[in-house]
């Protein structure tokens, strides 16, 4: 009876406790903040900024990009826009005459414009085709702005002195928006020297799930090390397995023409891949490469098998204690995440500008790599168990699959080194006695 009570409160416990699916041990304060800044009121119509800021280590928006959307509270209308625009008009056959509203629906969908557009539609900020770049990789690029004027409600909400909207999306798998909270008026100033503030301003804070994302892993890892001839491959179906339904994949010995698969307008098509035990887009090869007194070197490269994919501004995070110690990574960028105090064992890789920032897809140039120096670390460093092999690799912020440890590669048997020498001691000996 005891034991029945236990599982009863141990099962009351998890069904009230929140999901957790969207923490990051590798970044554990990482969002994207939306910032709602009501700029005037200009009676029945109010003037918003809206602002979408990037807080993610490394976790970006690339293309198509975001799609940011929200349900008002009543039937208010966007008039005008500038340095975004609305999916869809909807029906505004409630307003007379030759101009209409921007847009006119009760969910609005808002689209980031592309590069490029003419100066009388932009506004500070804007015009980045929804791509925002991560804290690390670029500062400058991490946010997006726009502009817009919409009508009041015909029914004023009681809650204040404007009217918030709900249900805010950003349009990428994975993310999930809480509600808006108010926060102190946003401060700006013009000269440096006079300050001012907007009327009210609200956040609305997203965060990432890799489990809402997508229902599998999207890479996996390879090891492999230069004092074993064992490779280490990616583990089976780490991914998904041949046969299963959604498996669909390519043999590109086979293959010599692809045809891409049809989709909506704007969306990203769906991956191709080709055909492999365990059926990832990306592979991420790990080698220990080789050893030298004072330091070691390590090979990382970093496949592309989707044939439909190009990935750009990619990164690559690890997770290994030898990281405090790099003296020298080529042909990658390279940074260190402190991210718990003075534990520097987190680093993350990305591309060179016009270089290899960019992963293309599958083919004979469908792969990046580097070579990078570590220095041995005194009563740390050791080839033994595996320690020279990542704890936890993710690409573009989703965590690997890795091989199990009992797998690694691992030194030769010790056995084999010192069984001559004794064989050869003890024939001495007895030559000695006998």
């Amino acid at each position: 009876m005891g034991n029945i009570l236990i599982l009863i409160f141990f099962s009351v416990i998890v069904s009230i406790s929140p999901p957790s699916y969207g923490y990051d041990s590798l970044d554990p304060f990482g969002n994207i903040t939306i910032t709602w800044d009501f700029l005037s009121d200009n009676g029945d119509t109010v003037d918003v900024r809206v602002s979408i800021y990037n807080f993610q280590l490394f976790r970006h928006v690339e293309e198509p990009g975001w799609k940011l959307g929200w349900a008002w509270k009543g039937d208010e209308v966007i008039w005008a826009m500038l340095g975004a625009e609305a999916t869809e008009q909807g029906n505004c056959t409630r307003f007379r005459g030759q101009q209409k509203p921007h847009c006119c629906e009760k969910e609005p969908v808002i689209m980031d414009l592309m590069p490029g557009t003419p100066y009388n539609l932009q506004t500070a900020n804007c015009c980045k085709g929804g791509v925002l770049t991560s804290v690390t990789q670029d500062h400058s690029k991490r946010g997006a702005t726009f502009q817009m004027n919409y009508i009041k409600a015909s029914v004023p909400d009681s809650g204040g002195n404007f009217s918030m909207p709900e249900n805010f999306t950003l349009g990428i798998p994975g993310y999930s928006c809480g509600t808006p909270f108010q926060v102190p008026p946003t401060r700006f100033t013009k000269d440096g020297h006079r300050w001012q503030q907007v009327l009210d301003t609200w956040n609305v804070t997203c965060i990432y799930s890799q489990f809402l994302a997508s229902p599998a892993p999207k890479c996996c890892v390879s090891l492999s090390a230069f004092y074993n001839s064992t490779i280490v491959p990616c583990p089976t179906c780490s991914c998904n397995c041949q046969g299963l339904p959604g498996a669909d994949c390519v043999n590109s010995d086979k293959t010599s023409v692809l045809q891409l698969p049809e989709t909506n307008h704007g969306e990203p098509p769906p991956p191709v891949i080709r055909c492999s035990h365990h059926m990832c887009p990306i592979r991420v090869h790990w080698h220990v490469k080789q050893s030298y007194k004072e330091h070691w070197r390590v090979k990382i490269t970093i496949t592309n098998l989707n044939f439909v994919k190009n990935y750009s501004q990619w990164n690559l995070v690890v997770l290994h204690p030898n990281l405090r110690s790099v003296t020298q990574v080529f042909s990658f960028n390279f940074q260190s995440l402190p991210i718990y105090g003075n534990f520097n064992d987190i680093g993350m890789f990305w591309g060179l500008p016009y270089y290899n920032d960019m992963l293309l897809a599958h083919g004979d140039n469908g792969n990046v790599q580097t070579e990078v120096l570590l220095h041995k670390d005194r009563g740390e460093f050791t080839f033994k168990e595996g320690w020279t092999f990542p704890r936890k690799i993710s690409f573009n912020g989703d965590e690997c699959v890795m091989p199990s440890p009992d797998a690694y590669p691992r030194l030769p048997n010790t056995a084999h080194i010192t069984s001559p020498p004794i064989i050869f001691f003890s024939m001495l000996l007895l030559q000695i006695l006998f």
